[in-house]
């Protein structure tokens, strides 16, 4: 689990995305189960509690469900799991909005760009 920490949001609720972000991307699969808040802390080298509080706000949006002395686990709920989907979706289509809106351009214009650049890159990771 290797996660990049940026200084202006909170730790635990980067936490919270990076597990949505594997969800979406399928490297965390439907019942899977997850590693302890412990293990978590350590590998992600954040404070344990940190780790409690992110696992607390994953279980209170329902990605994932924790049954007594038993490990979590992602999910089974398809529609939260298509939810986070389209959660990360639209949460970076809002930041390219609002950073080009500024721009003016026009919305053919933009959707050809944005499609060369997609394909550019897609063909970079196939490589």
């Amino acid at each position: 689990m290797n996660a990049t920490f940026n200084n202006r949001d909170p730790v635990y609720l980067q936490v919270v995305r990076y597990f949505k972000e594997q969800i979406a991307n399928g490297n965390l699969m439907v019942g899977q189960e997850i590693p302890s808040r412990r293990e978590l802390a350590a590998t992600m080298k954040i404070n344990p509690n940190t780790a409690q509080k992110a696992y607390k706000e994953m279980e209170e949006q329902g990605l994932i469900t924790t049954e007594r002395n038993f490990p979590s686990k992602i999910t089974r709920n398809e529609n939260i799991l298509q939810s986070v989907r389209e959660e990360l979706i639209s949460a970076a289509v809002d930041s390219f909005v609002q950073s080009i809106r500024p721009i003016n351009v026009p919305i053919d214009e933009l959707l050809r760009i944005v499609q060369e650049k997609y394909s550019q890159e897609s063909s970079k990771e196939g490589l």
